[in-house]
């Protein structure tokens, strides 16, 4: 079996993840769960699309390494896709990556490098960055999928996730859409907007990230932010962002389990968190809205879903910080 018939078939097992209307709410809003995806997570799309891409441009071979930063979802849905090519694949994770997530990469993937020194953002994405640069010098002929800048990231979504949300809705006034790699809000707001183009695209960022802002600060929740501007947001047709502080990410997390039995990740409940402050804010509430849920929460478990976890590490930092200033 070719290396392209190969990932067609891993193909098969991504999208069309159901569409679910929300019950308590307190607004019209539609969920969808991309954690029904192959390996768990909205970014099996990206994965998948940019290998095969890569494959089709004859860039991956049998014996093509493939290396990658990432902090947890992609780098997993590439691990778990490489192995079922039998290709070699190095992701670059850091600290605030789950341990679930670590595991479960350490278990597919050739080799992992971990991270533990924080940048000057405050985070460990530059770092990791610069660790990339060296293993692609280090391993000749290696393929980099460079989520942070390789379109097929943003175009995934445009022919996947995008499409999915027009064929499910003839009316959709609002989206909100977490942020990282910019990937998902910029392929899904350009395809949503051709079909409705008074749809409103709200990005959905945590403090401390540098997607919108210029005010870095340590973060401790993985899967939502970057600790770098992306150029590939640039492409997006945003309308309206909000910056959630990682105690409203985690409220919205505890509340999205208890009100729907929906048990989402960080980036899940920050859009859950998001949606029904800017709608209940803006009197919009019976304009039908949807989140698009990234992945679960079973890699949260010692930290968003742990009370302990968030007095010490959330709640005491916050107190710090409050004293400092």
């Amino acid at each position: 079996m070719t290396l392209l018939s190969a990932i067609e078939k891993i193909e098969q097992r991504i999208g069309n993840t159901p569409c679910i209307q929300l019950e308590n709410s307190g607004c019209n809003l539609f969920a969808k769960l991309e954690f029904e995806n192959f390996m768990g997570s909205v970014k099996d799309r990206s994965a998948c699309y940019i290998l095969k891409s890569a494959i089709k441009k004859n860039l991956i071979r049998p014996e093509t390494v493939v290396i990658e930063s990432s902090s947890g979802n992609f780098g997993i849905a590439l691990a778990a896709i490489c192995r079922k090519l039998n290709l070699r694949f190095i992701p670059i994770i850091d600290a605030n990556t789950a341990d679930e997530k670590e595991k479960l990469m350490r278990l597919l993937s050739y080799n992992v490098i971990k991270v533990t020194h924080r940048d000057s953002s405050g985070g460990f994405l530059l770092n990791r960055l610069a660790i990339l640069k060296e293993l692609l010098a280090a391993y000749p002929g290696s393929y980099h999928p460079n989520q942070y800048e390789n379109e097929d990231n943003f175009l995934s979504y445009y022919h996947s996730l995008g499409k999915e949300i027009c064929d499910r809705f003839t009316e959709l006034d609002y989206a909100f859409i977490s942020v990282s790699t910019g990937g998902t809000i910029t392929g899904v707001s350009r395809r949503l907007k051709e079909k409705f183009p008074n749809i409103r695209i709200i990005g959905v960022d945590v403090e401390g990230s540098m997607v919108f802002q210029n005010k870095p600060c340590v973060r401790h929740l993985s899967g939502i932010g970057s600790s770098q501007h992306s150029t590939m947001i640039r492409s997006a047709e945003i309308d309206d962002y909000m910056i959630l502080p990682e105690e409203e990410i985690i409220e919205g997390c505890q509340q999205l389990l208890q009100q729907e039995m929906i048990f989402g990740g960080a980036s899940t409940g920050a859009v859950y968190a998001a949606a029904r402050k800017y709608l209940h804010e803006h009197g919009h509430e019976c304009k039908p809205a949807l989140i698009i849920c990234p992945d679960k929460g079973n890699a949260y478990l010692d930290t968003v879903y742990n009370t302990s976890w968030v007095e010490k590490t959330i709640h005491s930092s916050n107190k710090l910080i409050h004293e400092i200033s």
